[in-house]
């Protein structure tokens, strides 16, 4: 049964700036939208909350041209409107900061601002003036990246605040923020959230799309929760918490988000061992890991985490020791630390973990094929039977099997990858940023996995960003600092603020 949107209060039409009523939306025939309706007003920030898979994405689209509905209509300033397609929209002050980056590596930071409407004087572009220009949106936002600096040269968490301030500098209206924070600091969201608040309060509107609960209870005015492909309900933060949410999203509990952890026999060998591993941003690193652990990898990004990992992985260049077992590794060798039972998962699942582009065959079985074939011929009843049970067991939920990746949700490509990295059959695993852009309830299930693998007695690593995650996941954690480890802490010492301290670089200890 579809449930019929109540309001909590009515307005005035001059006080909605953009509207759907009744939208509805299908691909190849299968229906992804419900008569959905949802209302934006003037100068709030309105959070769009729902599971991987809800419909967010698709009435984002809808509501910024991007697609157009299967039925019903969208109002702005109160007239029904067609949107126009591929972000020509922006003319009509509608703006989208997507979760993918939009940016031309090759071109500098106010080139981006300004691409498309540059600024020209005398038949000459001003540079001068975009430059400055820049410089002041920039300023807004607390950022110090160069206005001259080539957008390819930038951090991640950079291209970011550049995606940000180009969609400001447009002097939009409605700006839909698609997981604005994924790859930010806690000082970098922090400077982003109050420019949205100043710009709210200037009359800007938002709809802000998160699976951060914390963020979207701190920044929000009202919630609407979707759940496949359905509206929920409309509400106002502050009649809500970050439980009641979870709960509407699901449509269940979820007191049980972080599995009971097992704490791994300190007699157990150590299947992993790093000693004095140097990179260009990693120096002397030394841990180990033992059989059937979940150990955590913490700090600041930047801190190197990932750099230390793709090292031990054989992804890049190193010095330093990495033993599996008893086996030396060589350095930068992949093959050998695959071969020896040590798989890599990757926190960029849209770049580097998959191929988008490809169905969920091709990508669970990309590094397996040596198992479904003989004497250069792949067995497609083999691979068929491997999709099978990867579906059953990380419970991956597509309505077609032929689906390309790039179609499917952010939780159901992180379950594939997870699945692809698992045909290998790792005994030890990385897991790096397990859980980014996807929903609680996929969270929740992606923790019991992990839980299950140790307890089968795969030993892993997680690599992450969400203090709750390690806290709740892990019996040690490893804390990083400007690429150097700078503590491990165990039993009551895991807590954020004891963690905050040492990624701070307001205590340190000597690690051997």
């Amino acid at each position: 049964m579809v449930s019929t949107p109540v309001s909590d209060g009515a307005l005035p039409p001059s006080d909605t700036v953009l509207s759907a009523q009744r939208i509805a939306k299908s691909f190849n025939g299968v229906q992804v939208l419900f008569s959905v309706d949802f209302e934006l007003r003037r100068g709030e920030i309105h959070a769009l909350m729902g599971e991987n898979g809800a419909g967010k994405s698709t009435l984002v689209k809808i509501l910024s041209g991007f697609e157009q509905p299967s039925s019903g209509s969208i109002l702005l300033d109160g007239k029904p409107v067609r949107l126009p397609p591929n972000g020509a929209a922006e003319a009509l002050g509608i703006v989208v900061i997507h979760q993918e980056f939009n940016l031309a590596e090759h071109l500098t930071v106010t080139e981006s601002l300004f691409l498309g409407r540059e600024v020209t004087r005398h038949g000459l572009l001003d540079r001068k003036h975009m430059r400055a220009e820049t410089r002041r949106v920039l300023d807004l936002l607390g950022c110090k990246i160069s206005e001259t600096a080539v957008i390819g040269a930038l951090s991640v968490a950079d291209k970011q605040m550049v995606e940000i301030a180009k969609a400001i500098s447009r002097n939009a209206r409605i700006v839909f923020m698609d997981e604005p924070t994924a790859v930010l600091s806690q000082s970098e969201s922090a400077a982003l959230f109050a420019q949205v608040r100043m710009l709210r309060d200037r009359g800007t509107s938002f709809v802000f799309v998160s699976h951060k609960l914390d963020e979207v209870i701190a920044l929000s005015d009202r919630v609407t929760v979707l759940r496949d492909g359905q509206w929920i309900k409309t509400a106002p933060t502050s009649s809500l918490d970050g439980e009641s949410i979870a709960q509407l999203m699901v449509g269940r509990e979820l007191s049980s988000l972080y599995p009971q952890k097992t704490e791994p026999n300190v007699d157990e060998a150590r299947v992993l061992t790093v000693t004095g591993l140097t990179t260009a941003h990693v120096r002397d690193a030394h841990f180990d890991l033992r059989r059937g652990e979940i150990l955590g990898f913490s700090g600041m990004i930047g801190s190197g985490r990932t750099e230390l990992m793709e090292a031990i992985a054989g992804l890049g260049p190193r010095s330093g020791e990495v033993r599996i077992g008893q086996a030396l590794m060589p350095p930068g060798d992949v093959q050998a630390t695959t071969a020896a039972g040590l798989a890599y998962m990757t926190k960029d699942r849209k770049h580097k973990g998959l191929l988008l582009g490809a169905d969920m065959t091709a990508n669970l079985t990309l590094q397996s094929l040596d198992q479904h074939g003989a004497w250069g011929y792949l067995s497609p009843k083999s691979m068929a039977r491997a999709l099978e049970r990867a579906r059953r067991r990380f419970d991956i939920r597509v309505r077609d099997a032929r689906v390309q990746a790039g179609r499917m949700s952010g939780g159901n490509q992180q379950k594939l990858l997870l699945a692809k990295v698992m045909e290998v059959a790792p005994h030890v695993l990385i897991i790096d940023e397990p859980t980014r852009g996807i929903d609680v309830g996929t969270k929740q299930q992606i923790y019991h996995f992990i839980a299950a693998l140790a307890r089968e007695g795969c030993s892993i690593i997680v690599v992450s960003s969400e203090m709750p995650e390690i806290i709740g996941l892990c019996t040690r954690v490893v804390v990083m600092r400007a690429g150097r480890i700078v503590g491990v802490l165990e039993g009551d010492e895991i807590s954020e603020q004891e963690i905050m301290r040492y990624s701070a670089g307001l205590k340190q200890k000597a690690v051997a």
